[in-house]
């Protein structure tokens, strides 16, 4: 229970959900072979992320320094620009999600949790210390157990379920790809890999003997080092094995409820819960609506880190929230902006399927350079040493690179940019 199950948890945020449920609704089960494929893929590159900064005892934004030249770190800028923009974006979506599941749940209006929850997380995140941060993030992650409770409760047609896992159900029709496409770039999104860096060494620099910084694999004994790695790994394969499962779960209660009875056009998480309604009852419904409230929680301070941590590295500030804002202004300046202009835009009534769009299209232009940017750096024996990149790794993180960049061609391809 660390940095890998919280970055596969906050991957599953009420954007996520949303994308989940629409698949559900609209196609069924026919979606269910995804989440088989993504596993294997979003495993590979959250292990290659996690090892470079085991490996090196730095974030990718400062290695990207190491490796590039100033041309490329100044690609490498405009991307992360880019990408603290598609998550304040995010952010505002998600804050909407957290106020419109309170308003299912008789809490109030959407607008007052929403704002509540921007300056809760802000402040939290701005005065908290990392281990109160980092409690936090794995007791939200159990929110997301409510998308297992709900599938098994409206499941009766297993074999099916099974056989949709295991046998691909393509349909090439622009619809059909579009949502394919959305579902990918949702799953492998660019500020996975960055937190997944950034959360391994402020684990590591809270760990005796390292004092404020992280030790590096390489400057610990053989038999630390090799069992350091071992838990490591565990810990990103379980984190990227639940948040398949969530995948999986959110996809087939919506395919067993709401396509079977023809409610087909789910656009927001809080929808999908509000429509379980009639089919699951209440008690359904409410879990559905508590299990988006908490990952949105969680989420959002991962989104708000995420660019903030890559930027900071990317310019030699200090970053982290194991560091006091003294330490780390710009990082923490980074993150104030992120939550506090997402809380702005959750109030201005920005239609947040049109955000959550434009996040997608973003994102999805973004994937494949960042992987690149990777695999570069985990594929360098000068930074990474013993620990660089084997002949698994690269297969994977190459063909997730190659995916991601299919996915943003047919993005556009299939007209999933209007707005």
């Amino acid at each position: 229970m660390g940095p890998g199950l919280v970055t596969g948890a906050s991957d599953d945020d009420p954007s996520g959900i949303a994308t989940y449920s629409q698949a559900g609704a609209q196609y069924g089960l026919a979606f269910l072979w995804v989440a088989l494929l993504t596993l294997p893929l979003m495993a590979a590159v959250q292990e290659i992320c996690d090892r470079t900064a085991l490996a090196t005892g730095v974030g990718l934004g400062e290695l990207a320094v190491k490796r590039f030249h100033r041309a490329g770190r100044a690609i490498l800028a405009v991307l992360l620009v880019a990408l603290l923009v598609a998550n304040a974006l995010n952010i505002a979506a998600d804050l909407v999600a957290i106020g419109s599941g309170m308003q299912l749940l008789h809490a109030g209006a959407t607008w007052v949790w929403a704002l509540f929850a921007g300056a809760l997380i802000t402040v939290l995140l701005v005065l908290g210390s990392f281990a109160r941060i980092s409690l936090i993030f794995k007791l939200l992650c159990a929110a997301l157990l409510a998308y297992l409770v709900v599938a098994i409760l409206v499941t009766h047609q297993w074999g099916s379920v099974l056989s949709h896992t295991v046998i691909p159900h393509i349909e090439f029709n622009k619809a059909y790809l579009a949502l394919l496409v959305a579902v990918l770039g949702t799953t492998i999104s660019p500020y996975l890999f960055f937190w997944q860096s950034a959360h391994r060494l402020e684990e590591m620099r809270d760990e005796p003997g390292g004092g404020a910084k992280a030790v590096p694999l390489k400057r610990q004994s053989p038999a630390q080092a090799r069992r350091k790695q071992r838990t490591s790994r565990l810990d990103v394969f379980g984190g990227m094995t639940f948040s398949n499962l969530v995948m999986f779960a959110i996809i087939v209660a919506t395919a067993q409820t709401l396509h079977t009875h023809n409610e087909t056009d789910i656009q927001s998480a809080a929808q999908a819960a509000q429509a379980l309604k009639p089919f699951a009852g209440h008690f359904a419904s409410w879990l559905f609506a508590l299990g988006f409230i908490g990952s949105g929680l969680l989420a959002i301070p991962v989104l708000a880190g995420a660019g903030s941590v890559g930027l900071a590295g990317l310019l030699g500030k200090q970053w982290g929230f194991s560091r006091s804002v003294r330490k780390a202004p710009v990082f923490y300046g980074l993150v104030a902006l992120g939550t506090l202009g997402g809380t702005a835009l959750s109030l201005v009534h920005v239609n947040p399927i049109k955000l959550l769009i434009l996040v997608a299209i973003i994102n999805g232009a973004a994937a494949a350079p960042f992987l690149a940017v990777v695999m570069w750096v985990s594929s360098s024996r000068r930074l990474m040493g013993d620990y660089v990149n084997g002949h698994v790794a690269k297969i994977l993180g190459w063909l997730t690179a190659a995916i991601m960049a299919v996915a943003a061609v047919a993005l556009f391809a299939t007209g999933g940019v209007s707005l």
